[in-house]
């Protein structure tokens, strides 16, 4: 019983307690030509399957901390879905109503699991299922809405840098399971968070590290071009986001909703990891990125969150 207990995890107070300390898993099958290594930080194992249950609870501590939000107080955000079901679980655990801006662009099984989990939803119709400039800002105008007349905590996940503090310590985790061998990080841009939180922290271990930014090529701002609609859940706003700086990234690699989706099922029959289409971009990104840095290099990308996210997309 003595080695069984060492290696079993202590009993968790609550959910919130089981997020992140995530494992970090090599490709097998789907690796690069040259032979170097790619490795998935496997968020798909936090409460809700997803990475951004990181984010959510730093953003509802840091206010309760300072206020912002009051003991008896509610909380109102706009989201693609992976936020708001976060946000769900948090605030279900900690009992504050919650009301979340979102629409039907996005997978059918999130914007249930929020429900489920005790959400208000507010539904903003897209223009044929598609991720536009236009439905991230209408979607923003109407969370800043309710929280006017209802006073309510906006958590705004676009310009809330509460945030960085939950991707310093993804950061924190991957240099410390790498042993620091690290030579690039690829991550998909939603609100930049992500990308932006862990690479100030890993450059600041070394900064040799090449930090990789994806987008949909649909939908290419951050590279200079137009906004379009794509498919890719959770990432590529159709703007430059406010908390995006261009000095995080060596650079941005731009990667198709097709191309991605492809990915995805190529992840799940080939490594048995059923994976989201941000997932599916980041790891072919990564590919190229070590195409570039050579045999010997170590690559880290991200899986966002479980393919049982997107089931009725597929």
């Amino acid at each position: 019983m003595g080695k069984l207990t060492q290696i079993m995890h202590k009993v968790q107070p609550d959910i919130l307690h089981c997020i992140g300390n995530t494992s970090l898993l090599a490709l097998r099958n789907i690796v690069p030509e040259n032979g170097s290594r790619i490795l998935l930080k496997l968020e798909s194992e936090n409460p809700t399957g997803s990475m951004k249950d990181r984010m959510a609870l730093a953003m509802i501590e840091a206010a309760e901390a300072d206020g912002r939000l009051a003991a008896h107080g509610s909380v109102v955000e706009y989201t693609g879905g992976s936020t708001g079901v976060s946000l769900s679980l948090i605030c279900a655990v900690k009992g504050y109503p919650l009301h979340i801006v979102t629409s039907d662009a996005f997978a059918r099984e999130k914007l249930e699991h929020m429900k489920i989990l005790g959400a208000r939803l507010q539904i903003v119709p897209s223009e044929g299922g598609g991720m536009t400039e236009k439905l991230t800002r209408d979607m923003i105008e109407a969370a800043r809405i309710i929280a006017v007349k209802t006073g309510s905590f906006w958590t705004d996940q676009m310009n809330n840098k509460d945030q960085f503090a939950a991707y310093h310590k993804l950061a924190e985790e991957i240099w410390s399971q790498t042993d620091g061998q690290i030579d690039g990080f690829v991550q998909s841009v939603g609100t930049a968070a992500s990308l932006r939180g862990t690479g100030e922290v890993l450059r600041r271990h070394n900064e040799r590290i090449r930090i990789v930014a994806v987008e949909p090529s649909e939908s290419p701002v951050l590279s200079g071009g137009q906004p379009g609609a794509h498919k890719i859940d959770g990432i590529g706003a159709g703007f430059v986001v406010p908390l995006w700086q261009a000095n995080i990234a060596d650079q941005i690699a731009q990667v198709s909703t097709a191309e991605a989706a492809a990915m995805t099922m190529r992840l799940a029959r080939e490594e048995g990891l059923f994976a989201g289409t941000s997932t599916g971009a980041n790891v072919i990104a990564a590919l190229r990125l070590a195409g570039q840095l050579g045999p010997h290099a170590t690559i880290v990308t991200v899986m966002c969150d479980t393919g049982m996210k997107y089931l009725s997309k597929h």
